[in-house]
């Protein structure tokens, strides 16, 4: 027990390192199996083999960004990253950007997507072919719009796996639903198959009006249904654009689950995704990387952090419903430090699941085994072992030197928040920021929010890459300048020695779309 322990507070001072023992977390079966997809930087960067690897310095640490004379991304979206200071081999962020159309599934519910159609676009993309697609489909289907971002650890296969297929997923999930899409002015049926509802209708009136006529249905008639003693809820359209992108993460993980004993899948990622349909945007995080929407040199957050700190309870209550997942080597109550042999019988402050507040109680033996959750800030972990509790993969991560899985206290489900465009009129500095905790372990909301605010306007407002040449300045501002004391930003802080990922997408375009 003591090793573990020693173990365990090793890896809570350093976190998840890549290349770890594989017997640990490793690719489901061990590095004999071939990887799902080879490693590389982001498609829409078009780099060549020898580009990836001169990117890989973790000493000048250069900041890649788009070609900006023969790449573009929808709506002139900006895009820069960096690799980290040498935490890990490679650059673990990754990064898609995608123009893609759901059409219906040929052949009823069960039937594979429509890849042809996808594939398409995708594959003009980094030519910018395809980027003015309108809602003129309509009759076919409706178009899409997709970015996203994935921050790695243990390695960068479940990242590299994630940014190739998440979006098919989304796009299958939306199969099923798109003709119910379409049709704004009716409710969702609530069994497919099933007779829709206008948004007005009222079934309490259609029952009073047979009751008027007297005929089937009447009251007192052998032919009245059965009595209705329940309400049933009106579901609107955007809550099956957000349940169509939650299963798509769940399929996702399940994917990853499947394929590790087929694939060398190394480690686990964050996920934090953006869909642009019908007016609206939903912002899908699993993890710790961040949204946040600029209007106005306002901020407005479009995420939460999904960390030990943020989802304690959650954490702490599934440990004391199921306690065998602790392995007996650790406890599900918080202490404000560890406890020690000599305070047995004391009474020390705690706190449990349902509390969100402290008090004090008696120390017994079973608080002695080190805590579910332990450590503040950007240094908590669960079992001493991850910093993160949403997220894609991690199925073969274990404590160290212990046979007790990680995964069961690991979420795929991500938080969905949604932001009409219809409702507002963006200016061309108005922009929506996606980025990976490298970027916000540094530096504030506030902070960021102000250098676009600052940076854009100096720019040409006729230049469409000025948006890329915005998202480099924030990985500038993030990562630093090399001292003698290491990576150094303004006024002389640490600068962030991660892995930075960084998109500024303008808002103007989605009004222009609609």
């Amino acid at each position: 027990m003591l090793t573990r322990v020693k173990s365990a507070v090793a890896n809570f001072m350093g976190g998840i390192m890549a290349g770890g023992s594989g017997s640990e977390h490793g690719g489901g079966g061990g590095s004999d199996l071939p990887l799902r997809f080879p490693y590389g930087r982001p498609e829409f960067l078009g780099l060549s083999a020898d580009e990836v690897e001169c990117s890989a310095d973790h000493i000048a640490r250069p900041i890649l960004i788009l070609n900006t004379e023969t790449k573009r991304l929808p709506w002139t979206t900006g895009y820069a990253e960096v690799i980290n200071a040498g935490k890990s081999t490679h650059n673990e962020d990754q990064a898609s950007c995608e123009v893609l159309f759901v059409k219906k599934k040929a052949g009823g519910t069960n039937s594979t997507p429509n890849k042809n159609t996808s594939t398409k676009r995708r594959s003009s993309l980094p030519n910018g072919e395809g980027l003015q697609l309108k809602e003129n489909s309509e009759n076919d289907g409706i178009s899409l719009y997709y970015w996203s971002l994935f921050d790695g650890h243990a390695g960068s296969g479940a990242a590299v796996v994630a940014s190739k297929l998440l979006h098919r997923h989304i796009v299958e999930q939306l199969q099923e639903i798109v003709e119910i899409l379409k049709n704004s002015a009716v409710l969702p049926p609530t069994c497919l198959g099933e007779e829709p509802e206008s948004m007005v209708a009222n079934s309490r009136t259609l029952t009073r009006a047979a009751s008027l006529r007297g005929g089937v249905g009447a009251p007192g008639s052998p032919n009245t249904p059965p009595t209705r003693f329940f309400t049933e809820k009106k579901i609107q359209h955007e809550s099956l654009v957000t349940g169509a992108i939650e299963s798509a993460f769940k399929e996702m993980d399940l994917q990853i689950e499947r394929e590790r004993t087929v694939y060398s899948i190394s480690g686990g990622c964050t996920a934090l995704v953006v869909v642009y349909m019908l007016g609206k945007l939903y912002v899908a995080n699993a993890g710790d990387s961040r949204a946040i929407i600029i209007r106005n040199k306002e901020v407005i957050p479009m995420s939460s952090e999904f960390t030990p700190e943020t989802e304690r309870q959650r954490l702490q209550y599934l440990a004391f419903m199921q306690p065998h997942l602790l392995g007996n080597e650790f406890t599900h109550l918080e202490f404000p430090r560890r406890v020690q042999r000599k305070e047995v019988g004391k009474r020390m402050l705690y706190r449990d699941f349902n509390m969100t507040g402290w008090a004090y109680k008696s120390i017994e033996e079973d608080d002695l085994k080190f805590p579910l959750i332990y450590g503040e800030g950007k240094k908590a972990r669960v079992m001493a072992t991850i910093g993160v509790t949403r997220g894609l993969g991690d199925h073969d991560l274990k404590v160290h030197d212990s046979n007790i899985y990680i995964k069961p206290f690991l979420s795929s489900s991500p938080e969905v928040r949604v932001y009409n465009l219809l409702q507002y009129e963006h200016g061309p500095e108005d922009v929506l920021i996606l980025a990976t905790d490298g970027l916000w372990d540094v530096l504030l909301n506030e902070e960021v929010a102000e250098a676009v605010t600052n940076f854009l306007p100096n720019c040409d407002p006729d230049d469409p890459h000025r948006y890329t040449l915005a998202a480099q300045d924030l990985v500038m501002r993030a990562r630093g300048v090399l001292k003698d004391r290491g990576w150094r930003i303004s006024n002389d802080r640490l600068g962030s020695g991660d892995d930075i990922s960084v998109y500024v997408i303008p808002l103007i375009h989605g009004n222009n779309l609609s």
